[in-house]
């Protein structure tokens, strides 16, 4: 919920044509609360959660499979909105997110609040009524870990907030798996690892071509705070702790020989992509857009191929039976 910026406290007034913005009756349509979702974020939240409740052993009802990937898409989408109402003013800085609907003026901060808390309040409370309030907590804990620990916490205070604000969307599979069997098992605490270690070179790539966006703001993402040269360093360590752990499932006997196959050879890309992006200097950000691409790529794959192999073909069955 991520699914996944820092900086300085708010530092001067909102600029005259955002403040007369906020001051106007709201113009939103049904786009703009779409947007307010995240619904690219929110993809993949939804798809990591599949991966969690296809994977685990336990048969699910497909009534409440399906009730269960909507509540987590609509709490991944009120964390969304939350991040947006807080963000506003940094938003409005920046060239990527300036016609968000909130700083640009379309959505009222106060109705955006109400937007989020009301979806979020709605997913945990369905959430627990119809799997289990095991999952229904972790999904709480995910909406409130990124709203309040890494948005209002950490996003404005330390180059860290992608590190520790990468757990927010890293929970998803846990999240599934548990309202799948109302437990938890190594299998998706690896999963959330893997997304957790995932959320740093692929973020600090995309840093590393947006960092003069990032200082605008006064978000202290590593590269405005400590240079390109140690963001592209950090970059290759995630990234070497990160491979190993997508051949976890592999190693570990949770997974099949196409899924090894797959996890090395994307692995394998990785690392290369990250030691283009060491080698790199500014201003050529080819290497740095490489690897933000592929790293998603990478992810996506990981993940598919786990729900085909050792999940996708039992789900279908189960339902059949």
């Amino acid at each position: 919920m991520s699914l996944v910026s820092q900086g300085a406290e708010f530092d001067g007034p909102i600029e005259a044509d955002t403040a007369l913005a906020y001051a106007q009756p709201s113009l939103a349509g049904v786009d703009d609360y779409v947007a307010l979702l995240k619904p690219r974020v929110m993809s993949l939240v939804v798809f990591t959660a599949l991966v969690g409740i296809a994977v685990a052993p336990t048969s699910v009802h497909p009534v409440i499979g399906f009730v269960s990937l909507l509540c987590i898409a609509v709490g991944a989408g009120a964390a969304g909105a939350l991040n947006m109402w807080y963000d506003a003013d940094i938003d409005a800085k920046m060239v990527r997110t300036a016609r968000r609907p909130v700083p640009a003026g379309r959505v009222l901060p106060g109705e955006a609040l109400g937007f989020g808390v009301t979806l979020a309040v709605g997913s945990v409370a369905m959430l627990g009524l119809v799997a289990n309030w095991l999952a229904a907590g972790l999904l709480a804990f995910t909406i409130f870990f990124y709203a309040v620990v890494y948005t209002i916490g950490l996003k404005r205070r330390t180059p860290q907030n992608i590190v520790i604000g990468g757990a927010a969307g890293a929970f998803p599979p846990m999240i599934g798996w548990a309202a799948a069997t109302g437990s938890l098992s190594i299998e998706p605490i690896i999963l959330f690892l893997i997304i957790f270690f995932w959320t740093p070179p692929h973020f600090w790539a995309l840093a590393l071509y947006r960092a003069e966006d990032y200082a605008r703001a006064g978000v202290p993402m590593l590269p405005v705070v400590a240079g390109d040269r140690e963001t592209r360093r950090q970059i290759l360590l995630y990234t070497f702790i990160l491979v190993p752990l997508g051949l976890a499932p592999w190693a570990l006997g949770y997974a099949g020989w196409l899924y090894g196959v797959v996890a090395t050879g994307t692995g394998a890309i990785m690392v290369a992509l990250a030691l283009q992006v060491r080698a790199e200097r500014r201003p050529d950000d080819r290497a740095s857009k490489h690897l933000f691409a592929f790293s998603i790529l990478y992810l996506f794959l990981l993940f598919a191929v786990l729900l085909v192999e050792q999940g996708w073909g039992g789900f279908i069955g189960r339902i059949g039976a």
